[in-house]
């Protein structure tokens, strides 16, 4: 028997009592709703951390780039959102993390600034839509070990720590995160140590990377569109060096991999023109139909107001925004440029991986190869392959 149908906006138990005991402690004073308000988050972001953490290692430019997109995402979440107790909640703790995680970066470049300019070898991009096959391509090349990847636990946090209790910390967000959403892993697989997409370091600059997938914010997403991204990813490659340094892996290729790349890659390629591009493709309609299972699903518990059809809109209206976009910067780009189609990853994932590797000049040895099959058996009847159950739901 099929297992049932869920429901496009299906929300577990668990996020409707969270919000219902959210809403609970406002009404009865137990605890005060904090005011999505740019110069309050500021202020709580920012506790016991300088002026001067702020602005190390960021020009006048940058600084004002994150002063500007804080107030414009707060509007965009007064005036548009119509956010739950849940998601205010949420809302306030990921905007008050990115001010926080941004001042605990300026602080450690003030006292060890070498960490932001780490040399590190030229990164493999993977490129290509939301659902299109993105990640699996990013684990199977990370899985080399002439090449490294960057941890879920890292993306979250990127603020280095000795020791280091981040993939522990990233253990307990996730243990929530299934709770609230059940659906999750059939999306998109997690481990707090596991290759993952660099999501957090756009956040943490706050690039719509992450945002837009949980909230309705068009004013926000439109700015981010139209004003373009260098001052996000002058951030992220200080992130990246900062890692590499911290990892140890700096001479080695880093994957790096984010649905918001193929909006913004020549922002990305302006920090690393010498990337090697590993662009996937998938058939647009099964794009929309994945996406709108995984967006309706963070909308679910946050908003009380769901409409799938503005969904569709919007995500078929992105879509075409980053196909287009991605078209162009490729048509510019020089370097070595391999394709990966979804189907042909499906269909023998070891042939299509041994073509990319000939198209980007690296050699596919036998301990790659090794490598890669770990990788395909660890993933071989995870929680993701029940996702079609999920997309039926969409199927009208």
């Amino acid at each position: 028997m099929s297992p049932p149908r869920p429901h496009p906006f299906a929300r577990s138990a668990f996020a409707q009592k969270a919000s219902d005991l959210i809403a609970m402690s406002w009404e009865r004073g137990w605890q005060e709703k904090s005011p999505i308000d740019p110069d309050y988050l500021w202020q709580q972001g920012s506790k016991g951390f300088s002026r001067a953490d702020e602005t190390a290692f960021r020009s006048e430019e940058d600084v004002a780039d994150f002063r500007l997109r804080l107030e414009l995402l707060c509007e965009s979440l007064h005036a548009e959102a119509a956010l739950n107790p849940f998601g205010h909640f949420m809302a306030f703790g990921q905007i008050q993390n990115a001010i926080r995680t941004r001042h605990a970066l300026g602080g450690l470049w003030r006292k060890r600034p070498a960490l932001a300019e780490t040399p590190i070898a030229p990164p493999i991009i993977v490129v290509g839509q939301m659902r299109s096959g993105t990640t699996r391509v990013q684990r199977l090349l990370a899985s080399d070990p002439a090449l490294c990847g960057t941890r879920f636990c890292d993306s979250y946090d990127p603020v280095p720590q000795r020791p280091d209790w981040r993939p522990l910390k990233a253990r307990a967000i996730l243990f929530v995160a299934r709770r609230t959403n059940p659906w999750l892993d059939t999306q998109h697989p997690f481990g707090a140590t596991r290759t993952d997409e660099e999501i957090g370091w756009l956040s943490s600059a706050l690039s719509p990377a992450a945002f837009e997938a949980q909230w309705h914010i068009p004013s926000f997403v439109a700015f981010s569109e139209q004003g373009g991204s260098g001052p996000v990813y002058r951030e992220f490659e200080k992130i990246l060096r900062t890692d590499a340094a911290h990892r140890h892996n700096a001479d080695r290729p880093r994957v790096l991999k984010c649905p918001q790349f193929a909006e913004d890659l020549p922002d990305l390629l302006e920090r690393f023109p010498d990337a090697r591009i590993v662009h996937c493709q998938r058939d647009e309609a099964q794009v929309l139909a994945s996406s709108l299972s995984m967006v309706a699903s963070q909308v679910a518990y946050q908003s009380d107001r769901h409409d799938l059809r503005a969904l569709e809109r919007e995500w078929t209206r992105k879509i075409a925004l980053r196909r287009a976009r991605t078209e162009r910067a490729l048509a510019a780009f020089t370097g070595p440029l391999a394709q990966v189609s979804f189907d042909d990853l499906n269909a023998d994932w070891r042939e299509a991986m041994a073509a990319a590797y000939r198209e980007l000049g690296i050699s596919f040895t036998p301990a790659t190869q090794a490598a890669m099959q770990r990788e395909v058996e660890r993933s071989r009847g995870g929680a993701h392959t029940r996702h079609k159950a999920q997309l039926r739901a969409f199927a009208d």
